[in-house]
This record gives structure tokens, C-alpha cells and sequence, in this order.
């Protein structure tokens, strides 16, 4: 079951014509979002902020704006099944929305922390960073060879070997008693649930700089973990960097 172009569709297939760009070259912008409550208004669930970023993205290409009522119709239906939604948008407007549950192990893994391997080839460097588009051959493939070598998930590096991003989140680390995150002048996504983190440490008066992770610095880190909007935060207690493995500590925000 999905929604598409105005639709509820009970069906596992969504036919396209054969010259659809969004089929010919991924030209789709899209954002995920996980659903609290199966309420679109849930705090947590972040519905404007959702579709403030695909706004943004529709501007940048110059791409036409969709129906929106028709867009929260539609994740509103698939809300009451599934508690993370995909939506997607083409050039010309069209709305896709599909549904899935949350990652198998979720809550074993965010008490347990994750292994995390580094994509250093430049195969697994992202086109359009700032932008999450349908074109996401390079993420896809990081994380799939880092499940591969057993590992859960993907971090991303630049021509310089500095980190950026996890396959499908943004990075967190700590030392010093402070918090770090990459900053967005190293052009990664600017994550929701990176937003709503920042938001939260300071309102609690807990310091966070943004910076450039490069390996000097990263070699300083006690603990590091990943955040988006589906997991929301998990810990990365393994770091796999061709034949040498790191151990980092596990720490909550």
C-alpha cells in the first residue's frame, strides 16, 4: 500500500512511464519521516519541518510545488499503518509516499551501540550533498558493503579523509566534555533530527561546536554516534577503517 499522484494504491507496484526522469535519473527530492503516535501534529514527528525541506529542495531545482493538502492527506492514510513514511516528489508535483516499519533491533541497538565502517573510496562520495534527491547510488552502496563486513551502518569521508556523515545520518562525537558535530560548511545534509538535537543541547545549557572531523581530531573522540529522524540517536561503539578497529565508548546525550 502507497500513495501516489492523489491516490491510495493497495498494490505492491507503482507503474511509471518509461521516460519519467525521476525513473530515467532519480529526479525526485524526498524526505523520511518517522511518525510518533500515528499523529502528524506529534511534536517529535516534525511535519513542517519535514516539508520546509522538501520546499527548499523543490525551489533550489526549480522544480514545481505539490498539492500539499493532498500530500498530508496522503501521510496521514499511511500514518495509521506504518510509523515511517518516505515522501517523495517529481519535478512536475507528483506526490509518492511509502510506508515501512522501524529498523529491526532499534531499541537493542541504541542501548548496545553499532558498528560502523569507513567508506573511503571516492565511489561512495555523494552528488548534491546538501540535498536529499532520488540519486542516492553512492549512500545505497557505502552502506550496503559496510553490511557486508558485518557492520550496521556507512560514515562518509571527503578527498582529505575527514568524516562528514553516516550513509543516512549526521555524526555526533564527544571529548572534553563537549559535544561535535560536523559542520555545514563541509556540505552534508542538515539534518531534522540534527536540528532538533542542537535545539535540545542548547536548551540545556550543554555545549556543542561544529567543526571539520579530520583525523587528527577524530582520533581524540571518547565517544561517537549518529542521529536521524527514524533512529533518532544511536551510539557507535566500533569504528572499522580498513584493517584497524576502534572501540569508543558509549555515551547518551
Amino acid at each position: 500500500m502507497f500513495w501516489y499522484d492523489r491516490q491510495l494504491i493497495d498494490a505492491p507496484q507503482l507503474y511509471l512511464d518509461l521516460n519519467d526522469p525521476g525513473l530515467c535519473y532519480g529526479a525526485t527530492s524526498f524526505t523520511t519521516m518517522r511518525v510518533y503516535d500515528k499523529s502528524l501534529n506529534h511534536p517529535l514527528t516534525g511535519w513542517l519541518a519535514h516539508c520546509d525541506r522538501l520546499k527548499t529542495s523543490l525551489l533550489a531545482f526549480g522544480w514545481q510545488q505539490p498539492d500539499w493538502q493532498q500530500l498530508r492527506q496522503g501521510a496521514e492514510l499511511l500514518a495509521e499503518s506504518f510509523p515511517v513514511l518516505r515522501m517523495a516528489i517529481f519535478p512536475d508535483g507528483r506526490e509518492w509516499i511509502t510506508g515501512r516499519s522501524l529498523p529491526t533491533n532499534l531499541e537493542e541497538f541504541q542501548a548496545t551501540g553499532i558498528t560502523a565502517w569507513i567508506a573511503q573510496d571516492s565511489l561512495y562520495r555523494r552528488d548534491l550533498p546538501q540535498y536529499k534527491t532520488g540519486n542516492y547510488l553512492s549512500a545505497y552502496l557505502a552502506r550496503n558493503q559496510a553490511i557486508s563486513l558485518q557492520a550496521q551502518e556507512a560514515i562518509l569521508v571527503d578527498t582529505q579523509g575527514n568524516w562528514l556523515e553516516t550513509s543516512t545520518g549526521n555524526l555526533w562525537g564527544w571529548k572534553n566534555d563537549c559535544w561535535h558535530t560536523p559542520g555545514l560548511d563541509s556540505k552534508i545534509l542538515a539534518g531534522i533530527a540534527r536540528s532538533r538535537w542542537l535545539d535540545f543541547f542548547h536548551s540545556r545549557k550543554i555545549k556543542v561546536i561544529e567543526n571539520i572531523w579530520h583525523p587528527k581530531f577524530i582520533s581524540s573522540l571518547e565517544a561517537i554516534a549518529y542521529s536521524n529522524c527514524v533512529v533518532n540517536w544511536l551510539p557507535i561503539k566500533t569504528v572499522i577503517n580498513g584493517a584497524k578497529t576502534t572501540n569508543y565508548i558509549l555515551k547518551q546525550p
